[in-house]
């Protein structure tokens, strides 16, 4: 999740309800009894029945607002549940909306049940009322979570800072997230990648390099969110994960420091193939840092195998 001054090179480092048409017919036994103010009682419980399954998560489809800890999350879900099969949830990246993944969830739900969410400070949701950690984040994605899917399994396809979020989040969750497809994820060493390679010495564009990204991670981004540098990937268990790289190096345009940059980024990618024994690294050769972008047909055959896999 790099960000540089340059454009070329930027952020590096998303029912109508099952309710069938319904005719109330009452039968009414008593002399004098108003047909007119029965129908009307009727139709008000089937419209209030209605709008309780709308709310419901797993049934809704279109784009809603969920109440966490007070705070507004826009939310949206396409497609129909199906018995066995895990939902999927696409986590977009930092400074980003659920918008920027619509044309993969809209694919996906042709055959899968798929959502996708704005965290706070992205999007449609509301601002986060002071610094977020990664754990904060976790805590928002829960909640979207119990709304769309339940006790229900779950796919995770996370972006960039969303992949990171995902990745954090399953070991965890292991009964809940039963797949992850990370597409160029933001690293779990980020910040000792960039200071490691960029040295407080430099100048220039390497310098600008440095001084924005270690900004963005100590909170001054859209999510006002807290980016520390891990290097332990914990296991989510036995689980498919896809792990996806940009392959047009477009960090390699950075002077002086581009290709040790593409390098420090490929190690960070093969550290979360430390989720599971079944992590498979992989690279979208013709894309830059938005692989659902560039090539969404490599983001959406990776989600489509690892929900197979998930639900086999």
């Amino acid at each position: 999740m790099f960000r540089t001054i340059r454009t070329t090179a930027l952020t590096a480092l998303c029912c109508a309800a099952a309710v069938p048409g319904l005719v109330g017919c009452g039968v009414l036994s008593e002399v004098g009894t108003d047909l007119g103010s029965a129908a009307e009682e009727v139709q008000s419980d089937l419209e209030d029945a209605a709008n309780e399954v709308l709310t419901e998560g797993q049934l809704f489809t279109g784009t809603k607002t969920l109440d966490v800890d007070g705070a507004s999350v826009n939310v949206s879900c396409s497609g129909t549940p199906a018995d066995g099969r895990p939902v999927i949830v696409l986590m977009a990246g930092m400074g980003d909306g659920l918008d920027t993944l619509a044309g993969v969830q809209e694919t996906l739900a042709e055959d899968e049940r798929v959502c996708s969410y704005d965290r706070l400070g992205e999007g449609e949701s509301d601002q986060p009322e002071g610094l977020q950690s990664i754990d904060d984040a976790g805590a928002t994605l829960t909640a979207v979570l119990e709304d769309v899917a339940g006790d229900g399994p779950v796919v995770l396809a996370g972006h960039s800072l969303g992949g990171l979020i995902a990745a954090r989040y399953a070991p965890d969750h292991q009964d809940r997230v039963s797949g992850l497809v990370l597409l160029d994820a933001t690293s779990p060493t980020m910040i000792d990648d960039i200071t490691g390679v960029i040295p407080e010495s430099a100048t220039g564009e390497g310098a600008e390099v440095r001084a924005q990204n270690l900004a963005i991670f100590q909170g001054e981004n859209p999510e006002g969110i807290l980016i520390d540098s891990d290097p332990e990937v914990r296991p989510a268990g036995d689980i498919p994960v896809e792990v996806i790289q940009h392959g047009v190096r477009y960090l390699g345009e950075i002077a002086e420091y581009g290709d040790d940059l593409e390098r420090v980024w490929t190690e960070g990618q093969e550290q979360w193939l430390a989720l599971s024994d079944r992590s498979q690294l992989s690279t979208a050769e013709e894309s830059g840092h938005y692989i659902h972008v560039d090539q969404p047909d490599v983001a959406v055959e990776a989600i489509r195998r690892v929900t197979d896999e998930a639900a086999a």
